[in-house]
């Protein structure tokens, strides 16, 4: 913490603007032994940007033209005093200035330190640290809504009013354990079931969340599959909308698996369209095929098409068996031709699913794909843009352990068991939750947390 350090905060490669960082004790210092004002500022002024050069004075060498500005503490991102320099953004001009600065005596910052910085300096807490990278990798304009007002600190605000609630609970009960022959007031264990109880339910509100949350955050991977010529491709590429995939009447077309990114009513999908799964001899096409079974196999949720103007074959059978319990939309394409597969026959078979009829040639039911697919990651309602929610797997498998806590504890408080007893579950979920916000974590967490985190941030 007494190191300045600094890194490249922008992507590398070719842009207008490439910026490096340095925060720590010696950052004004270093930022006036390389830059030389040349505009009207004959000096860098605390937070006035400056347009000037960066000069290696040594070699009597200017690296580049740029702006600079420097900022006091504590009003900066990791609270110390902080220097930035606007270059262009070129590869060369960015690793000659990086390499001055460190030269003069900053180091290479870790992955995450800025923030990790922040964190350690109160400005932010950990589940703030960690919507950062959220924001950074936000895939949709719902995934970073989600992530801007984790960031502003909606989940901590949550967290910390169920933690003192918990922390009300155990003082209670630390004292009846204490002092039980004071003058104080007993706690009843009426009482105490009834306050945790009462908690139990605001961590499940959030706990409810999280399906949705991780999946804006992760994404959903969606494999398109069915037999050769039912209309894989044209569907892909219909919810892509551009052609992607190449569709012709030639069966087996697709020989290999096809992934696309896309964003579908604001949900970031990874969309797989298969080769069709079917009995060759063609060495590339079983090649293809095998790649459909693992995409199969891998995918959150699956879309079965088949071709509603011919009745089930062996291969469409085939694949039902595949699919069994797993939920699942079968799409039955070209209505447009007449309907010949039994619905009752399908519901029983695939009980798990939901049968869509559509025409993706002529873009019917495409609407109501993407009306599945939402209604997959929200549920029956989507939650509002001011509902807290829950997207990360350390935050989740914490608010699990402290569920579980307060579900022992209760299960105690029934049977009447000693104070001491239910006291230990009660102030472990409150340490679990603490872990989330930072307030009770390990060095080793932390690591594993910022260590995530690229340079620069």
């Amino acid at each position: 913490m007494e190191d300045t350090i600094a890194a490249i905060g922008t992507p590398l490669g070719e842009g207008g603007i490439g910026i490096i960082r340095i925060s720590g004790p010696a950052s004004r210092d270093i930022l006036e032994e390389i830059f030389e004002c040349t505009g009207e500022s004959s000096s860098v002024e605390n937070r006035r940007l400056t347009y000037g050069r960066i000069i290696d004075k040594e070699k009597n060498q200017i690296i580049d033209e740029c702006m600079a500005v420097f900022m006091q503490a504590p009003k900066t991102y990791t609270t110390e005093d902080t220097a930035e320099i606007n270059c262009h953004g070129s590869m060369v001009s960015l690793k000659n200035t990086l390499q001055l600065i460190l030269k003069k005596g900053a180091r290479l910052a870790e992955p995450g330190e800025f923030t990790k910085r922040a964190f350690l300096n109160g400005r932010i807490d950990l589940s703030q640290a960690e919507a950062v990278i959220d924001v950074v990798k936000a895939k949709t304009d719902r995934s970073f809504d989600v992530a801007i007002s984790q960031l502003q600190g909606a989940l901590s605000l949550k967290v910390s009013e169920i933690r003192r609630s918990l922390l009300d609970l155990l003082v209670d009960i630390t004292v009846n354990i204490d002092y039980p022959d004071e003058d104080i007031e007993e706690i009843t264990y009426e009482k105490m079931e009834d306050d945790l109880l009462l908690i139990r339910d605001h961590i499940d509100d959030l706990r409810s969340t999280a399906h949705t949350g991780r999946m804006l955050r992760e994404g959903i991977r969606i494999t398109i599959c069915g037999r050769p010529n039912v209309g894989k491709s044209s569907l892909m590429n219909a919810l892509l909308r551009e052609n992607r995939a190449i569709v012709t009447e030639i069966p087996g077309t697709t020989r290999d698996t096809i992934e696309e990114n896309v964003n579908i009513r604001n949900i970031p999908v990874n969309l797989i369209d298969t080769a069709g799964i079917h009995e060759t001899e063609d060495i590339v096409e079983q090649m293809g095929i095998e790649r459909s079974k693992d995409a199969f196999n891998q995918a959150d949720y699956i879309i079965l098409v088949l071709d509603s103007s011919q009745s089930l074959t062996e291969e469409d059978q085939t694949l039902i068996s595949y699919i069994g319990n797993r939920n699942c939309l079968v799409v039955m394409n070209k209505q447009d031709l007449g309907m010949c597969l039994d619905e009752e026959q399908l519901a029983s078979a695939l009980p798990c699913g939901r049968l869509l009829p559509a025409s993706v040639k002529k873009e019917e039911g495409i609407e109501e794909i993407e009306d599945r697919i939402e209604e997959l990651v929200y549920g029956s309602t989507a939650p509002s843009a001011e509902h807290v929610m829950v997207n990360n797997v350390r935050h989740i498998q914490l608010l699990d352990d402290a569920a579980g806590d307060l579900e022992r504890a209760t299960e105690m408080i029934r049977r009447n068991e000693p104070l001491d007893f239910i006291e230990v579950d009660v102030r472990s979920a409150y340490d679990a939750l603490g872990e989330i916000i930072g307030e009770t974590v390990s060095d080793e967490i932390l690591n594993e947390v910022f260590s995530r985190f690229c340079l620069g941030k």
